[in-house]
């Protein structure tokens, strides 16, 4: 066991609540009382977590415990090497308890249903008094979103949004209404590179494995040898003054052209002009109003303009509570959802990007390479096609929460069941967000040097996006036409002949044999 023999008070820390300022810590009397942090298979092994994704939350986990330690802290931290027993969370924290007997239990708001019911579970098996805090890090307090949704008949971002915008006075003029004389300038955030394609782009900072990490990657690759995805590329921030650093280079750098190429993609860039601050966001290395305040300073100042600003800030004081007040108010039942019926395997590839479908193949291999895919790729490429396909939702969810650094349940689960995979019916997103490869082929270059036509529904080198966009309509025909967003997609439905149907059908049939695209 710990050098440490009793303690009144534990404060658990887990792996996403990596902030000093925590509650939970500002209640610790530092000679009396501890902190338990601790690395488990579990939690590894709940999602096959790929081995990026397990380094950058072992990495920071290990850097906060130095700051715990350096702030003269007690901390009791479990860490994995190669050859430990295997082990859960729940097992690790319950012997510690068992030896130490607190007198309370002292912790943020987890970021998982399962997780907050697995705590309240041990502490009711041994009797022990737990305080939970809710979590600062999230500006609109889960009781707070819960009454602003059961009172209306329908919920949606947009109302949302505003009321925090007020709340908050961001991007406010003196009145008291949305400067530049709207709420939203996603109509302006819609533009392609062209043919030209980026140009220069400017790189993201990076940030090199330090001795911690280098310890952990090696542990990664050891004991979690078989995970998807590789360590080679690792540049996370994975520290608060390195997520600081993202965030200053991000604001001077990128932002200025962020709201014009958001919805961009372009194959071999993975990252364009996105922020990558998710992940440090999510792990609590930086606060969410400082980042809405360095984006809005830099409109202020003139160093970006508004459309790109206002569509950044919304992510972060729109979607990000948003998605978050949403899995809180419908856990547990949100997991099993499944409106469309869908049923199908999640494709192999998903796991090694072997797929002649380009844009598949450029957004999956970036994803084992580096953890990431920014929101266009996820949600209107790896997520479309699995939309179409008719994959099982709650395995679309297991993949997305496996592969990337920044997936949280919390937010993971709501953007991928609810906006990706309409698995909710439309309680998050009011349609589902169908289209065929056309889309794809606008807005990038990955059809370029495709082998399959977006153009195409049926025959030889029919693209399988836009052969199960057809389908997809055709079997959802009746679901679909009671939506007021989806009656123009279904109306084109009229126009198809019943040989023309049959035809879609059987293409789609040998695309569900065959998903990788390799169909004859």
């Amino acid at each position: 066991m710990s050098e440490i023999q009793s303690v009144r008070r534990l404060a658990i820390v887990f792996g996403d609540q990596l902030d000093i300022r925590s509650p939970a810590l500002q209640e610790l009397d530092k000679r009396s009382d501890a902190v338990f942090m601790a690395e488990a298979d579990g939690e590894a092994n709940y999602v096959w977590s790929a081995k990026m994704r397990l380094a950058v939350f072992f990495s920071a986990m290990r850097h906060f415990a130095e700051t715990l330690r350096g702030e003269g802290y007690r901390l009791i931290y479990k860490a994995l090497e190669v050859d430990t027993p295997e082990r859960s969370f729940s097992d690790v924290l319950g012997a510690t308890l068992d030896h130490l007997q607190p007198e309370e239990v002292l912790m943020v708001e987890p970021g998982e249903w399962r997780i907050l019911r697995g705590m309240e579970k041990l502490a009711k098996a041994r009797d022990l008094a737990m305080r939970v805090y809710p979590d600062p890090h999230f500006l609109c307090p889960i009781q707070d979103f819960r009454r602003w949704a059961e009172g209306r008949k329908a919920i949606r971002l947009e109302y949302f949004y505003r009321e925090m915008r007020r709340k908050y006075e961001v991007l406010l003029d003196e009145s008291g209404e949305p400067v530049g004389g709207k709420w939203n300038f996603d109509a302006e955030n819609r533009g392609t590179f062209g043919k030209e394609g980026p140009g220069r782009l400017p790189k993201p900072p990076g940030f090199p494995p330090d001795s911690i990490t280098r310890d952990v990657i090696k542990l990664v690759n050891g004991r979690f040898a078989k995970h998807p995805g590789q360590c080679d590329t690792f540049a996370w921030p994975v520290t608060r003054d390195d997520a600081l650093q993202a965030l200053e280079a991000f604001v001077h750098e990128r932002l200025p052209h962020f709201g014009d190429f958001q919805d961009a993609i372009w194959e071999g860039e993975p990252y364009l002009y996105h922020s990558l601050l998710s992940a440090a966001l999510n792990l609590k290395l930086l606060r969410p109003l400082e980042v809405i305040h360095a984006a809005e300073a830099a409109w202020k100042e003139g160093r970006a303009p508004l459309n790109a600003v206002e569509g950044f800030i919304r992510q972060i004081l729109g979607w990000r509570e948003y998605v978050r007040g949403i899995y809180w108010w419908k856990m547990p039942g949100y997991l099993k959802e499944n409106h469309l019926g869908a049923e199908e395997a999640l494709p192999d590839f998903y796991w090694n990007g072997d797929t002649p479908l380009v844009c598949l193949s450029d957004a999956i291999r970036s994803t084992l390479e580096n953890g990431y895919a920014h929101h266009i790729q996820r949600l209107m490429v790896t997520g479309l096609y699995a939309l179409l396909l008719g994959v099982r939702p709650e395995a679309v969810h297991g993949w997305y929460l496996a592969v990337y650094v920044d997936a949280v349940e919390w937010v993971e689960l709501p953007n991928t069941l609810g906006m990706s995979q309409f698995a909710d019916g439309g309680l998050m997103a009011s349609k589902p967000y169908a289209a065929t490869g056309k889309y794809i082929q606008r807005m990038g270059n990955h059809c370029a040097r495709c082998p399959k036509d977006p153009a195409k529904a049926t025959g030889k080198n029919a693209c399988p996006f836009t052969t199960l966009y057809w389908d997809f309509l055709l079997r959802h025909e009746t679901t679909l036409s009671k939506n007021p967003r989806m009656s123009l997609q279904v109306r084109n439905l009229d126009r198809l002949t019943e040989e023309r149907r049959a035809a879609i059908r059987e293409a789609a049939e040998a695309v569900r044999a065959q998903p990788d695209g390799r169909v004859e």
